[in-house]
């Protein structure tokens, strides 16, 4: 038997109870949210798990270490007196990462490089060798994080951030983070059970997302490489068993997933990408301008989508809003959507009232994600007052 160990997944805001939910269906135990984050604990097996299964999870770490710090010298010595040969082979790269939030100390460049002087320096000093510096391939991350005077290490189980699927060739301006797609569509209740649609689908982040949910395939199957697959301990055995009882784990889906986009350069990408993640039976993708098209059939229909916020693009954003919402109103009854924006004047221009509206962040822009209710009925449409 494996023994048990702590591990923290970091995630984006506002999905940390998605994650946690994930997890405690995953089979973690001690599951504990924070900002950002959620602990757990679980052995070795279930690490490999949460890398490939967990849709809202951005990191796994592992952490292996913690001391109070009120200087640089208390770091290096901590730092120094740790047994680094369990984790990393003389002859092995690494490389540090850091996040701070404390008074004492300001630059996480300069912390991580003091982290690394102390590896380096214990290994000179014990073996009369050193590992190198790798920042795109190391054999071990490390991760240091400190919070006021506490400082904690983590091995970085994943490596890549979880949302670098695999499974994107193309592009557009500004893709959707996976991570964030996945999560918008777990927010907005989506299970699988009704026809999909994303009228605005750029490079098909969102359609594919989808279909995996529906399908309940891991979402991280198609990554060429872990962290962890070069730690020491690495069990390629256990890790094919993992793949394999989560691959058994997948369902049929009897419904529809559409996308639209007025750009044929994007429809092009969109559906190379969901040709790339083996998706192409699941997901149609179509040119089309959301704003003259209409509902087909009298199916409910479930919408998440990410219209343009104004950053990048050059057009009227309330006359854009207002488009958004007098389409749905006239043409998409007994359908449920939603979209996320940072433009939070413009969607005053929508004209209807939302029945949900979730604070989130895209990357660094604060954004609301907001449902919409169109009832069936006139072409009017009654939807949510």
């Amino acid at each position: 038997m494996e023994e048990n160990f702590n591990m923290v997944a970091k995630t984006l805001f506002g999905f940390e109870d998605l994650l946690a939910n994930e997890l405690t269906q995953l089979g973690a135990q001690q599951v504990k949210t924070g900002v950002r984050s959620v602990a757990f604990v679980g052995d070795k097996g279930f690490m490999y798990k949460a890398n490939l299964g967990l849709r809202t999870a951005i990191k796994i770490l592992k952490p292996i270490h913690a001391f109070s710090v009120k200087n640089e010298h208390d770091l290096y010595k901590n730092l120094y007196e740790m047994d680094w040969a369990k984790y990393v082979k003389p002859t092995g790269t690494i490389a540090v990462d850091a996040t701070i939030h404390s008074e004492l100390f300001t630059n996480s460049l300069y912390i991580a490089q003091k982290t690394k002087d102390a590896i380096v320096d214990k290994f000179r000093d014990t073996s009369g060798e050193r590992p190198n510096v790798d920042l795109k391939f190391p054999d071990l991350k490390i991760n240091v994080h400190i919070d006021r005077q506490q400082c904690t290490i983590s091995l970085d189980s994943s490596g890549d951030s979880l949302h670098k699927r695999g499974y994107k060739l193309t592009t557009n301006i500004a893709p959707m983070n996976e991570v964030l797609a996945a999560g918008l569509i777990m927010l907005s209740g989506w299970d699988g059970q009704s026809d999909f649609m994303d009228p605005m689908c750029g490079s098909g982040t969102l359609l594919i997302e989808a279909a995996m949910i529906a399908c309940n395939i891991p979402p991280n199957l198609m990554r060429k490489e872990f962290a962890f697959e070069r730690w020491q301990d690495w069990d390629v055995d256990l890790f094919e068993k993992i793949e394999a009882s989560l691959l058994g784990k997948t369902r049929d889906f009897h419904h529809k997933i559409v996308g639209y986009d007025k750009a044929p350069s994007a429809v092009a990408k969109a559906i190379e990408n969901v040709k790339n993640a083996q998706l192409d039976d699941f997901i149609e993708v179509k040119h089309e301008d959301f704003f003259k098209t209409q509902k087909g059939g009298d199916a409910k229909l479930h919408m998440v989508f990410n219209p343009p916020y104004g950053e990048r693009l050059n057009i009227d954003m309330q006359e854009f809003y207002k488009n958004i919402g007098d389409t749905l109103k006239q043409s998409y009854p007994n359908t449920d959507a939603w979209f996320i924006t940072s433009n939070l004047d413009a969607l005053k221009h929508v004209g209807l009232r939302p029945s949900r509206k979730i604070q989130l962040f895209n990357a660094k822009l604060e954004a609301r994600f907001v449902k919409y209710v169109m009832y069936e009925g006139s072409k009017k449409g009654k939807y949510m007052a």
